[in-house]
């Protein structure tokens, strides 16, 4: 027996709850395109995201620590497949489509630039009045027009779904803009689910890389709620982690939170009394999230992480060294445009040149900027 498309849309609309996105469904894409005979449109989507150049560069961009920092270290990548998964794992338990989740958060950080955040504020600074940067809406661009794979469109042709889930992305540290995408409409359950894994998986992720690193130590998380609750379950204390009790607790850490997750917001989508995809997003407020008992112990880990982890003084000195390497090259391509390679220069009359500029910064990797930076600002580096 062959699985065709039709046979496998079959088997998702029996698996998928009520309010579910069906591939079948789809509003389609914005290109005419054949689809497959042996995958749904939504696994098409994912497959296409994962072949991206953009892709594979999220190997070598930062997530906290850039990446010569050490190799055990998470990058942009390793966090993208960690939020993928924590996200299929909560579609799983909703019935909500896990095609369509890991599609949204393969592609959700595929606009991030050099130096994680930091190289997303140094861009926006200096795109000031010029259109501005913001990770998101580059992510969009990246798979609507700066991907060349196919003959007879720009970009990676994905679905509607697909791209209104990359639109709607918000987290705290990110915010949508959804205009050309039913702005006044929430994001389907399938995107509001990528939004908290993405949250969830950076929390805990990065706690763990703290950890790791030296810069958090067990007695500094001592009086956090969650940390408290976390040593108790597993019987540890002490003042020196091993990394087999740092896995322990940070596996436990992930399992809480998915746990809450799944259950606060079944209970809200029962509330809601939705029987559709378009009914949970036309409510008033976001299904997905944690329990109201949950809301302050993640505040304070996430508190502890900005004020202890994000502003130590290594991290800040690797903030201030991205600024540094962006704004030269970006500085550097606007006052000489032929530093710029061929395929970039050719691009300038169509996109201008901040823009064209701000691209090839936009899609470099931590060691490429820097690489490129020597090449151009140490005399004794070979152009």
């Amino acid at each position: 027996m062959q699985y065709t498309r039709e046979k496998l849309e079959e088997i998702e609309d029996q698996a998928l709850a009520t309010y579910g996105a069906r591939s079948r469904d789809t509003k389609g894409r914005e290109h005419k395109d054949k689809e497959p005979g042996y995958r749904t449109s939504f696994q098409r989507d994912r497959d296409r995201i994962l072949h991206t150049t953009a892709f594979r560069r999220l190997e070598y961009k930062t997530q906290v620590f850039i990446n010569f920092e050490g190799d055990y270290f998470r990058t942009r990548l390793t966090h993208t497949l960690e939020v993928a998964q924590v996200g299929r794992t909560i579609a799983r338990a909703l019935g909500a489509n896990e095609d369509l989740i890991e599609a949204i958060c393969l592609a959700h950080d595929l606009g991030h630039a050099a130096f994680g955040h930091s190289g997303e504020r140094v861009l926006n600074k200096l795109m000031e009045g010029k259109g501005g940067f913001d990770h998101n809406k580059q992510s969009l661009r990246i798979v609507t027009k700066l991907e060349h794979r196919f003959p007879n469109f720009p970009g990676l042709n994905l679905s509607w779904e697909v791209l209104e889930g990359i639109v709607k992305h918000e987290t705290e540290y990110d915010v949508s803009d959804a205009d050309d995408y039913n702005p006044k409409l929430r994001g389907n359950l399938e995107a509001q689910i990528a939004n908290v894994a993405d949250e969830l998986a950076y929390t805990t992720h990065d706690l763990d890389d703290g950890l790791r690193s030296g810069m958090i130590t067990p007695s500094m998380l001592a009086d956090l709620e969650l940390w408290k609750r976390l040593t108790q379950e597993i019987g540890w204390e002490g003042e020196v982690l091993s990394d087999l009790d740092r896995h322990r607790l940070i596996r436990k850490l992930i399992g809480i939170l998915v746990g809450d997750v799944i259950e606060a917001t079944s209970k809200r989508i029962d509330e809601s009394k939705a029987q559709s995809a378009e009914d949970l997003q036309s409510l008033d407020h976001n299904v997905i999230g944690y329990s109201e008992e949950m809301m302050q112990p993640n505040r304070e880990i996430k508190d502890f992480l900005y004020s202890k982890l994000y502003r130590h003084h290594r991290v800040v000195r690797m903030a201030k060294r991205a600024e540094n390497v962006l704004t030269s090259l970006f500085e550097g391509y606007v006052e000489e445009p032929n530093m710029l390679p061929p395929e970039f220069r050719e691009l300038v009359e169509k996109r201008g040149l901040e823009r064209t500029i701000c691209d090839y910064l936009a899609g470099m990797t931590d060691r490429y900027a820097i690489t490129e930076y020597e090449r151009l600002f140490d005399p004794r580096s070979t152009p």
